[in-house]
């Protein structure tokens, strides 16, 4: 499984917003000049996350966005999957899988238990931790 540049960018934007004073609503042009992201392209991006129910867009003259949920309870398989749709390392790690040569593969098990870890990292953390963590970097 490769990030895709929405993804990394979904990462980035959300990371930003949870970096923001508690219940803040930021300008979508402000999250993207410091993140040095496309502005249109944030804005695809984070109606993506809306409909996710991740970012929480606030219309009207003090419009901007802030997160759906508070950023310990927002992780970055969420933010992944919002944006890109479940997590897959390759077609054998899904949970349904159209194999035809599963009965007789062996190699299934160790993609099953590459995708729980690479997930379970993805899972376990969250953008609390991120900022925590960009906090520490800044000291």
């Amino acid at each position: 499984m490769k990030l895709t540049r929405g993804g990394e960018y979904g990462i980035r934007g959300m990371l930003y917003l949870a970096m923001q004073p508690e219940a803040s609503v930021t300008l979508l042009s402000e999250i993207s000049t410091a993140q040095n992201i496309s502005e249109s392209y944030l804005a695809k991006i984070f109606q993506t996350l809306t409909k996710a129910g991740l970012v929480r867009s606030h219309r009207g003259f003090k419009g901007g966005y802030s997160l759906g949920r508070p950023a310990d309870e927002i992780t970055v398989k969420d933010i992944i999957e919002g944006i890109e749709g479940p997590i897959a390392l390759n077609h054998c790690a899904q949970k349904v899988s159209n194999c035809s040569e599963e009965y007789r593969c062996k190699i299934q098990n160790v993609w099953k238990d590459a995708q729980d870890a690479m997930v379970g990292v993805l899972d376990g953390t969250t953008l609390a931790d991120l900022v925590e963590e960009t906090a520490m970097g800044q000291s």
